[in-house]
């Protein structure tokens, strides 16, 4: 049914824009959010709700839309040309599992440790970093944060240039 891969092709991209666009900014709410420790919870916040209200639910669109694709276009994802799809499809579930199963919790751990509001500093002293638990949450999310879009970027390459992977 070829005359249903322009509908379906639409709703995928518009899907993927939807669902990794905002990826790109959580460095910046991160990083704004670092900067002034008093809304440090509330950035952790805005990039969670993000995540579980928007990214989330419209990532669970992108599986039928592309099997939607792939079905109107009469792809098979498994033949030797399309290895490229193959993989991309790997990715994905990779990004996917890791996003819901480890980035999602640890973003919930950060939210509960900075729900209160940070000690104040004694007098005359300088500002402390977090907690030591704290930091190495904030690494782990930066460092999956990292992974991840680098997963959308290694995807978006393989969809855009079907590159002949020989394997």
């Amino acid at each position: 049914m070829p005359e249903l891969i322009p509908w379906f092709l639409v709703l995928h991209v518009l899907g993927a824009i939807i669902a990794f666009g905002p990826s790109f900014s959580f460095p910046i709410i991160g990083a704004m959010g670092a900067a002034d420790r008093a809304h440090a919870n509330f950035a952790v916040r805005v990039s969670h709700a993000i995540s579980t209200k928007r990214q989330v639910p419209v990532a669970l669109t992108m599986p039928v839309t592309g099997i939607g694709l792939i079905w109107s276009a009469g792809i098979d994802p498994f033949s030797r040309d399309s290895r490229w799809l193959a993989l991309g499809i790997i990715l994905y579930v990779i990004l996917f599992t890791y996003a819901v199963a480890v980035q999602l919790p640890v973003t919930n751990r950060i939210i509960e440790m900075t729900s209160s509001p940070p000690p104040d500093a004694p007098a005359g002293s300088a500002p402390s970093g977090p907690p030591p638990a704290l930091a190495a949450l904030i690494t782990k999310v930066q460092r999956g944060g990292m992974f991840l879009t680098a997963m959308v970027v290694v995807i978006v390459f393989l969809m855009v240039v079907k590159p002949n992977l020989g394997f």
